[in-house]
């Protein structure tokens, strides 16, 4: 079965990452999942919320926010400010890109500083969540990877790569990487957040208004399975390409 833009089922949507796309970010990306587009960036402050200094907790933070653009969207979304407060679903989403980024990376290796994570949505065809995920790890390792060129961080506290992906049951089949009009109309939709030695962070999976079977299941972590594989690759690829050396000069103001 080929897929309306024309993909196998097993196959993930292009994915490509432009580097430094925020030129005053620590470290950024323009991630893009087939027509999905989102813009990540990680900047590291000095200081830590004032709850882990009360409790004595060593190390660093880190913390991240996630937005639609109110042009992601075919119908213009509101923003969140205009409405006095968060939407309920990107708060849940940001709240997972935190929990990805905190499995794989060493809190106490950033020192006393709060590592923030922005995660803008530029264009949304389905797997923001993923996309986010996937840039935002790439996004702080090149922050990492600047800080240690500007002699300001002894080695990356990434203790590995990670990556995010959706699969689910469309027209009776596992896919994977859904894309906006196959994931409205799945009748299973799952997302895994992975490692790159594939050891599962998080997975969230639900019927919509549907079952599945334990086959279904397994197929799908599969699909999830090899996806976060090429995306692990393409990460890798994006950092091979990442100078660490330029535009150093947006660190000095950081201890």
């Amino acid at each position: 079965m080929n897929r309306i833009d024309g993909r196998t089922p097993d196959a993930m949507r292009e994915v490509g990452f432009q580097l430094d796309i925020a030129p005053l970010a620590h470290g950024s990306v323009l991630v893009n999942f087939g027509e999905t587009r989102v813009i990540c960036s990680a900047m590291l402050e000095t200081g830590v919320p004032p709850w882990m200094k009360a409790q004595g907790v060593p190390g660093g933070w880190l913390t991240a926010e996630y937005n639609m653009l109110p042009y992601s969207t075919l119908q213009r979304k509101p923003r969140d400010i205009s409405r006095g407060k968060l939407d309920g679903r990107s708060s849940e989403i940001q709240r997972l890109i935190g929990r990805s980024l905190r499995a794989v990376i060493d809190l106490q290796g950033l020192g006393v500083r709060t590592l923030w994570i922005d995660c803008d949505v530029l264009r949304a065809d389905g797997g923001t969540r993923t996309a986010s995920i996937t840039g935002a790890v790439v996004a702080a390792e090149m922050a990492f990877r600047r800080f240690i060129a500007a002699k300001k961080m002894a080695k990356s506290p990434m203790r590995q790569l990670a990556a995010a992906v959706s699969a689910g049951v469309w027209k009776e089949v596992c896919c994977l990487d859904l894309n906006y009009h196959e994931d409205k109309n799945a009748a299973v939709d799952f997302n895994y957040a992975m490692t790159e030695d594939l050891r599962l962070i998080e997975v969230q999976g639900t019927g919509e208004e549907a079952t599945f079977t334990e086959e279904e299941m397994a197929e799908m972590l599969r699909l999830g399975k090899k996806g976060i594989g090429e995306l692990i690759a393409a990460q890798r690829e994006a950092l091979d390409r990442f100078d660490p050396t330029a535009n150093l000069e947006i660190l000095t103001r950081i201890g």
